[in-house]
């Protein structure tokens, strides 16, 4: 194959993965102040976990979060009750649990994935998925 048509095709490739990646973050734009506020308020969202399976949270709309790995089964396997604080700074979720973390105080980018999907990113590059639950 000439190495011409080659670098050609590798261009278009390229091209062709980057339209894909701006189509698919475009799809998943950034939640603003009062889309997270509407979003997160008085729900319980699921993180997804590395293991598959799901981690609630829940933020209540006095801005106190619980997270209580108790009906997930993670009680046996570790300390998995924590209770926080909440609150939304410019476009960003940010949250400081009372140990976990050791109470060190994170802020997230949140974008609305397809139905109840949640796409988030820490503010120390760390992401991941969640799902919005009642």
């Amino acid at each position: 194959m000439p190495e011409a048509f080659m670098k050609s095709g590798l261009v278009a490739i390229g091209l062709l993965s980057c339209a894909a990646l701006s189509a698919t973050a475009q799809a998943n734009t950034q939640l603003s102040q009062s889309e997270i506020k509407q979003v997160v308020s008085g729900k319980r969202i699921y993180l997804k976990t590395p293991l598959g399976g799901e981690f609630p949270l829940y933020y209540q709309t006095n801005g106190t979060v619980d997270g209580s790995g108790d009906a997930v089964g993670l009680g046996r396997f570790m300390q998995p009750n924590d209770e926080g604080r909440w609150w939304v700074r410019g476009n960003r979720l940010c949250q400081k649990w009372q140990s976990w973390y050791d109470g060190k105080q994170f802020c997230f980018t949140l974008s609305k994935g397809e139905g109840s999907t949640l796409y988030w990113t820490r503010d120390d590059g760390l992401n991941g998925r969640a799902r919005i639950g009642n």
